[in-house]
C-alpha cells in the first residue's frame, strides 16, 4: 500500500485496529472541482487497510488523488440554501442551517432511504444544498459511522423465549464492552448537528436524546422519590444504609440503552458527586453514551469545588467513550440572516412600547384571554405573570434575579413556543450569579427551539463583561470562604463559584446561541403561529 494511503487510512482507523467485527466505515472524499461531499466505496475491510492488505487500484487512486483526513485539500466556496447574501467578505462560508429546519430535512432524507448512514445523510444535505461541506466535520462524521455500523437494528426481543433470553443476554454482553462518543469542541461548530443525525440514523429500540440539564433534573428527581418511598425502619429496627444513586442507575439501563446528550457539561456540586456512581452503575449496565460538549473530559467540573471528588467520574467517561475533537475555529450561529424586529437595545428608541405591540400582536392571533397562569413543579408552582396562549411576557428580574433554575425554565420551554424578554442588563463577574441563570435558561429555550424576543441594554456580544471585581464583592467573597472554613491557602479558593471562570467559559456558547435564537433559520424552525 502507497505511503500516503496508509497514512490517511490508519489516521481514521488506528483507534479501531483491535475490533474484532471487519466492518465498512464510509470514508468521505472531496471533490474541488465542484466541492461536493461523496460517500464512495466502502473499503473491504478494516484489517486489510491497517495491515498493508490488497486494494483494488481504483480504490487506491482515488485515496491518494484525494488526501483524507487532515490532509483533506478543500477549496473556499460558498453556498447558500436559501440566497441569502451576507456581508461576510468573499471568502467567507454561510451558515449552514438555512430558514429550512435541518431536523425536517433530515427526516425527509431517511423517508427515501431509511437505511442510511450519517455520512450518507450529510452527503445528501449538502448535495441539496441545505447545508455547506466542512471537511472538519466530515473527519469526525467516520467516528458515528462506525458506531453507526455496531450498533444497527439492534432491537431488543421480548424475552418470550429461551432463544430471545440468549439473544439479550449476548448483546447486553457485548454493550459493555463497546465504547461510546464524547465529542468535544469550540462553540457553534456543528457538534449538536453531528450527533442528530447519528440519532436520526441509528436503528435501535431504546434511545433517548436529551439536554444534559433535563436529564439531572430527571435524576435528582428519581433519587428524591426513591428516597421519600423507603421506610426509615422497620418494626423498629434501622434499615440498612440503601443507595438510591445505583437503583436509579438501574432503572434508567432498564428504560434505554443508548443515551444522547446536548452539552454535556457540570457546574453544580450536587451533580458532581454523583456522576460517578451514576454512570458506572449504567455503563455496567450496557448503557453506550455518546455526548456533545464545549469541554474535553479533562476540562469538566474545571476549578469546582471539591474537584478531587470528581476526578474518578473522568476516568470512567474516557474507559467507555472515545473523545474526538471538532475545532474548525468557525461559529455557525454567527452566520445566520437576522430576523428583523426581534431584539431590541433599551437606548436605541422606546423599547417596551415596541415589545407591547409585539405582545398585542401575536396574543390578537391566539384568540386566547391575556392573563396570569401558574405552572406546576414538584411540590411547588411558577407563576407566569402575563400569559396568552403559548406566549409569556417576563422581565429579566423576574427570571434571572430571583431563585430559580433549570426546572423552572425547562416547564416554561415546554409551556411556552414565544417568549418576551424585557431589560436585560450588561453582565459582569459582579452579577455572576443573575449571569449563570441567563445561560441556563438560554440553553433550555434553544434546546426547546423556544423564540426569544427581547431587550437588553447593549447588543449581544458585549452582554457579558470581564472586569475586575468590586471591593464589596471580594469582601462577600471572603465571607463565604469563611462561612466554609477556607484558608487562602486552600486550592478551592481558585473554585469557579470565586473566580467566574464558568460564567465566563459558557457565556461564549450563549453569545452564539442568542445570536442564532435571532436569526431567520431558527425563528422559522418552529411552525406555530407568527
Amino acid at each position: 500500500m502507497a505511503a500516503p494511503l496508509r497514512r490517511s487510512v490508519t489516521a481514521v482507523l488506528t483507534k479501531f485496529r483491535g475490533t474484532k467485527r471487519l466492518f465498512n466505515p464510509v470514508i468521505l472524499i472531496l471533490d474541488n472541482s465542484k466541492y461536493r461531499a461523496k460517500c464512495v466505496a466502502r473499503i473491504h475491510t478494516t484489517r486489510q487497510l491497517l495491515d498493508g492488505g490488497p486494494i483494488s487500484s481504483t480504490t487506491k487512486s482515488r485515496f491518494e488523488e484525494n488526501a483524507i483526513g487532515n490532509h483533506v485539500r478543500s477549496t473556499t466556496t460558498v453556498v447558500s440554501a436559501v440566497s441569502v447574501e451576507h456581508d461576510l467578505g468573499p471568502d467567507a462560508p454561510t451558515a449552514p442551517t438555512p430558514a429550512l429546519d435541518l431536523t425536517d430535512a433530515i427526516d425527509s432524507v431517511l423517508k427515501k432511504e431509511s437505511s442510511l448512514t450519517p455520512s450518507e445523510v450529510y452527503a445528501h444535505l449538502v448535495e441539496l444544498q441545505i447545508l455547506q461541506e466542512d471537511e472538519y466535520q466530515m473527519q469526525q462524521l467516520v467516528h458515528f459511522d462506525v458506531l453507526w455500523e455496531k450498533l444497527k437494528n439492534r432491537i431488543d426481543k421480548p424475552p418470550t423465549s429461551i432463544f430471545n433470553k440468549i439473544y439479550t443476554w449476548n448483546w447486553t454482553a457485548k454493550r459493555k464492552k463497546m465504547k461510546g462518543l464524547y465529542l468535544h469542541g469550540s462553540v457553534g461548530c456543528g457538534k449538536t448537528l453531528l450527533m442528530d443525525m447519528f440519532f436520526k440514523t441509528v436503528n435501535v429500540d431504546k434511545k433517548v436524546r436529551t439536554h444534559f440539564h433535563s436529564f439531572m433534573l430527571d435524576v435528582h428527581s428519581r433519587i428524591h422519590m426513591l428516597k421519600k418511598s423507603m421506610p426509615s425502619s422497620v418494626r423498629g429496627r434501622k434499615m440498612q444504609p440503601f443507595d438510591p444513586i445505583s437503583a436509579v442507575a438501574r432503572d434508567i439501563s432498564s428504560e434505554t440503552w443508548l443515551m444522547c446528550f446536548d452539552e454535556f457539561q457540570v457546574t453544580d456540586v450536587a451533580d458532581a458527586m454523583i456522576l460517578k456512581g451514576l454512570f458506572t452503575e449504567m455503563f455496567r449496565n450496557g448503557v453506550v453514551v455518546v455526548a456533545t460538549s464545549n469541554r474535553k473530559p479533562d476540562d469538566l467540573y474545571k476549578n469546582g469545588l471539591q474537584r478531587s471528588n470528581f476526578l474518578p467520574f473522568i476516568e470512567v467517561l474516557k474507559k467507555y467513550c472515545h473523545a474526538p475533537s471538532l475545532n474548525s475555529g468557525i461559529d455557525y450561529r454567527l452566520q445566520g440572516r437576522p430576523h428583523e424586529n426581534i431584539y431590541f437595545i433599551t437606548g436605541h428608541g422606546d423599547a417596551d412600547s415596541e415589545l407591547d405591540e409585539i405582545f398585542d400582536k401575536i396574543a390578537g392571533q391566539t384568540g386566547e384571554v391575556i392573563r396570569p397562569c401558574e405552572l406546576q413543579l414538584k411540590g411547588r408552582s411558577l407563576l407566569v405573570p402575563t400569559s396568552c396562549g403559548s406566549l409569556a411576557d417576563f422581565t429579566f428580574n423576574y427570571l434571572c434575579n430571583r431563585p430559580l433554575g433549570a426546572a423552572d425554565y425547562l416547564a416554561i420551554a415546554n409551556k411556552y413556543d414565544t417568549v418576551i424578554m424585557r431589560n436585560i442588563p450588561k453582565m459582569n463577574l459582579a452579577n455572576k450569579t443573575e449571569a449563570r441563570r441567563f445561560i441556563i435558561m438560554i440553553d433550555t429555550f434553544y434546546d426547546k427551539k423556544v423564540r426569544l424576543i427581547c431587550s437588553a441594554e447593549t447588543d449581544i456580544k458585549n452582554l457579558f463583561e470581564v472586569s475586575q471585581l468590586s471591593q464589596k464583592h471580594q469582601d462577600d467573597n471572603r465571607k463565604l470562604m469563611d462561612d466554609l472554613n477556607l484558608s487562602d491557602k486552600s486550592d478551592a479558593v481558585t473554585a469557579s463559584i470565586f473566580t467566574g471562570e464558568d460564567e465566563i467559559f459558557a457565556f461564549q456558547r450563549t453569545v452564539s446561541r442568542l445570536t442564532e435564537m435571532q436569526s431567520e433559520g431558527y425563528w422559522h424552525s418552529r411552525q406555530k403561529i407568527i
